[in-house]
């Protein structure tokens, strides 16, 4: 079976967005410093389309994350736009364009159902209704064989996390505070659901903490 691979950025006081978020704010405020690392590297500008960038310890890191991925499951807060049921008349396209980076299918938790969106690139954006389970299997059965990353955000991490059905972890832990906003570990309980650690990676800005089932 393809593995349910999360990664994702935090601050050393366990936040991975910032307060105060906003469709013009989307990480919150200080929340892009947690991303500022992996905006410099060539790897993730390449998703953009762009030229150009860093090379350092980190860029093996990201290169192996986007190794062998079929299919992507996120929130709907990650996803973004309006609380609520979608706008019929100027519905919400996510923040990336017409081209997302992902270039393959990704699948919304969302209580609010909605047709599925068709961008450029290769990537189409399903609306599951019906949690978390319902969506990570429908995420496998896209992949053709490959591995189904968890993209966050925290509230669909934590779902995930404490109905212990994600097999690896990624986090990449930035050196800044944010001091309030949403933390990645709330409710989650006092333990790590069958993850250890198994690789520690020192780059520039940033500690790339892997985690993996026993």
């Amino acid at each position: 079976m393809s593995k349910l691979r999360f990664k994702i950025s935090m601050s050393l006081d366990g936040f991975v967005a910032g307060p105060s978020q906003s469709i013009k704010n989307p990480l919150g405020i200080g929340g892009g410093r947690l991303h500022e690392w992996a905006f410099k590297l060539a790897v993730f500008g390449a998703l953009l389309g762009l030229e150009g960038g860093e090379v350092n310890e980190s860029t093996p890191v990201v290169e192996e994350s986007l190794a062998n991925i079929g299919a992507t499951v996120m929130g709907r807060n990650m996803f973004g736009g309006h609380p609520g049921p979608w706008d019929a008349q100027n519905p919400w396209k996510g923040w990336w364009g017409v081209n997302p980076p992902f270039h393959h299918p990704v699948f919304v938790l969302t209580h609010h159902a909605r047709e599925p969106l068709q961008l450029d690139g290769g990537t189409t954006f399903t609306f599951v209704t019906d949690g978390i389970h319902a969506a990570l299997e429908q995420a496998r059965q896209a992949t053709g064989g490959k591995d189904v990353t968890l993209a966050g955000g925290a509230n669909a991490a934590q779902q995930y996390l404490a109905a212990g059905l994600v097999d690896e972890m990624e986090i990449n832990l930035v050196p800044t505070l944010l001091g309030s906003g949403e933390r990645l570990f709330e409710g989650v309980g006092d333990n790590l659901h069958g993850l250890d650690l198994v690789r520690t990676v020192a780059a520039a800005k940033v500690t790339h903490l892997k985690y993996a089932k026993r």
